[in-house]
C-alpha cells in the first residue's frame, strides 16, 4: 500500500457549484496540504472522503479499500477534525472520552489524558465554556487518541495563537515519523503548510489545478519583477500569471533557475505558497 488515501475522478454537483473530476492522494508517511480560496471545493471534497456526502461519480479508497464496502470499519483508522463540528455543549472532555472509548476499538485513555495536560485543557469543564481555540485543540486531541493511521483535518489551526499552532504542527510531524501514518490538511494558513507539508494540492472552482511537492513550489517557482516598459521583452508563455502596477510588473514563473538565465537583467525573488495560489487564481491580470 503506497497511499493511505486515493481519490479518483470525484464529481459532485450542487445548484451553484460542482466538483469536477477531482484526483487526490495521501502517500504513506506524508503530509498533504490542501489549499484553495473559500468555496473552491476543499470542504466538499473532505465531506465526500469521510462519507458525509455522496458523490455522483468517482472512487474513494482508504487503505486500498473502497469506502463503499467497509466504511464504518475504515473510519476506525481515520481521525477527522472539521471546523465547527463538535459534541453536545454540556459535555466535558472526560464525558466525551467515556463516550468515545465505546466507539473506537483502540481508544487510548492515557494518551488522551496526557494531551489534555499538555495543551492545558480542563477535563471537567463543559465545552460550552471553551474558546474556539480550546475546542479545536480538543478535536485534535481526540484525533490523536484512537490510534488513527490517517488524519483528515479541515482548518485545524484556525483560531489558535502562534505558540499553540507551532506545538500542533510539531505533533503533526511526530505523527508521521513512523512512515505508516499520513495527514490531509486543508488550511488557509499557508505558512503552516510551508513548515510541515510534503505535497501541496491546489483546488480552484472545483477543479484540481496542481499537485506538487512543497519543496518544488518553494524552490523552483519565482516572482519575476520588471518595469512596465520592460514587460514586452517577456515571453508570455513563460508566465503563469502576472499583475501590473503603475511602475512595476510582478509575474509568477515556474522554473526560477531557467528564467534567471533567460532574463538575466530582471530580478526574480522567492515566492510563497500563498502567492503561487493567488497568481494561479488571478491569471493574467491587467
Amino acid at each position: 500500500m503506497e497511499h493511505l488515501l486515493e481519490v479518483k475522478d470525484l464529481c459532485k454537483t450542487y445548484h451553484t457549484f460542482s466538483l469536477k473530476h477531482v484526483n487526490l492522494t495521501v502517500p504513506k508517511g506524508s503530509i498533504v496540504g490542501f489549499i484553495g480560496e473559500n468555496g473552491a471545493g476543499k470542504t466538499t471534497t473532505i465531506k465526500a472522503i469521510i462519507g458525509a456526502i455522496k458523490p455522483e461519480q468517482g472512487d474513494i479508497q482508504l487503505f486500498d479499500q473502497s469506502i463503499d464496502n467497509k466504511s464504518e470499519k475504515l473510519k476506525q483508522d481515520i481521525g477527522v477534525v472539521m471546523e465547527g463540528s463538535f459534541f453536545y455543549d454540556d459535555f466535558t472532555p472526560k464525558q466525551i472520552a467515556h463516550v468515545l472509548s465505546g466507539v473506537y476499538a483502540h481508544w487510548d485513555q492515557e494518551k488522551f489524558d496526557a494531551y489534555l495536560k499538555k495543551f492545558k485543557l480542563p477535563a471537567t469543564k463543559p465545552i460550552k465554556e471553551f474558546s474556539k481555540g480550546m475546542r479545536m485543540k480538543l478535536s485534535l486531541i481526540i484525533a490523536f487518541s484512537h490510534d488513527a493511521k490517517l488524519l483528515i483535518l479541515d482548518e485545524p489551526t484556525s483560531g489558535l495563537d502562534p505558540i499553540v499552532r507551532n506545538e500542533i504542527l510539531e505533533e503533526f510531524l511526530a505523527f508521521i515519523q513512523d512512515e505508516n501514518h499520513g495527514i490531509l490538511i486543508s488550511s488557509h494558513i499557508t505558512t503552516d503548510l510551508e513548515k510541515i507539508a510534503d505535497y501541496i494540492t491546489f483546488i480552484h472552482n472545483g477543479e484540481i489545478v496542481f499537485t506538487e511537492e512543497k519543496d518544488n513550489l518553494i524552490y523552483n517557482y519565482g516572482l519575476l519583477k520588471c518595469g512596465a516598459s520592460e514587460f514586452d521583452q517577456l515571453d508570455v508563455t513563460d508566465l503563469i500569471g502576472y499583475r501590473k502596477g503603475q511602475f512595476q510588473i510582478e509575474a509568477l514563473v515556474k522554473n526560477k533557475a531557467q528564467m534567471k538565465k533567460k532574463y538575466p537583467d530582471f530580478l526574480i525573488d522567492a515566492v510563497s505558497i500563498e502567492e503561487i495560489m493567488l497568481f494561479h487564481v488571478r491569471g493574467m491580470n491587467e
